[in-house]
């Protein structure tokens, strides 16, 4: 397993930070992409910054980057997203559409692009992160939820587009996430349950290995605490 090329979009965030060094720690080369400019944090990992991979292009020149860096992509992990909070009635309409290309469209766009390179590797893996709040919603989570379901679907369709090669498609849904932004934005909340990003990403880092070769189209919960 070691010495794998791995992508890691939304890599500068406090998930997508936790899992590139899970990836690292265990002899991978690791590139962390980001819409930021700059990594909060130093590493020996090709880091890319700046980057919409809402748009296309921008998603290819990132494959045609870490290519030339790394020689191939054996795994891709679809962190980048976003997330917001609002009724319908009183909500903008137009978060409908910026949830879509935050979370599904970023997705897409990079997965396309890598996927030649994906299925050239000998167990290509590609790993996205829905929601739980996705299987069932609450008030104000229309948008991100919807979304997240997108998410899901792309996930399920390409695992059945994929049937017959090695490449696997995965997603995992957590619950709250226990992030600084999360613990910000709900200072009076319980946090005992919410999921740390070190067990997503053991779970991410499993269904990356050759033990997970037989699982594909799988929508995945992580919902416990630590």
């Amino acid at each position: 397993m070691a010495g794998r090329s791995i992508i890691v979009t939304g890599g500068f965030g406090a998930l997508g930070r936790v899992v590139a060094a899970a990836f690292a720690a265990e002899g991978d080369r690791v590139a962390r992409v980001d819409h930021a400019t700059q990594a909060p944090d130093g590493g020996a990992m090709l880091d890319i910054g700046g980057v919409d991979l809402t748009d296309g292009a921008a998603a290819a020149t990132v494959v045609e980057q870490v290519l030339a860096a790394h020689g191939g992509i054996d795994i891709l992990i679809n962190i980048a997203g976003g997330f917001t909070w609002e009724t319908l009635a009183d909500g903008d309409l137009d978060n409908w559409q910026r949830m879509f290309a935050m979370n599904v469209a970023t997705a897409a766009t990079i997965t396309k692009a890598a996927l030649l390179s994906l299925l050239s590797a000998a167990a290509g893996r590609i790993v996205n992160i829905g929601a739980g709040a996705a299987i069932r919603s609450e008030a104000g989570m229309g948008a991100y939820a919807a979304s997240k379901a997108g998410v899901h679907r792309l996930t399920e369709s390409l695992a059945a587009e994929l049937a017959g090669t090695p490449l696997t498609v995965n997603a995992v849904l957590p619950s709250i996430i226990d992030t600084p932004g999360n613990r910000a934005a709900m200072p009076d909340a319980d946090t005992a349950a919410w999921v740390k990003p070190e067990a997503i990403a053991d779970v991410i880092l499993f269904l990356a290995s050759p033990a997970a070769r037989a699982i594909s189209g799988a929508l995945i919960p992580v919902t416990r605490g630590s």
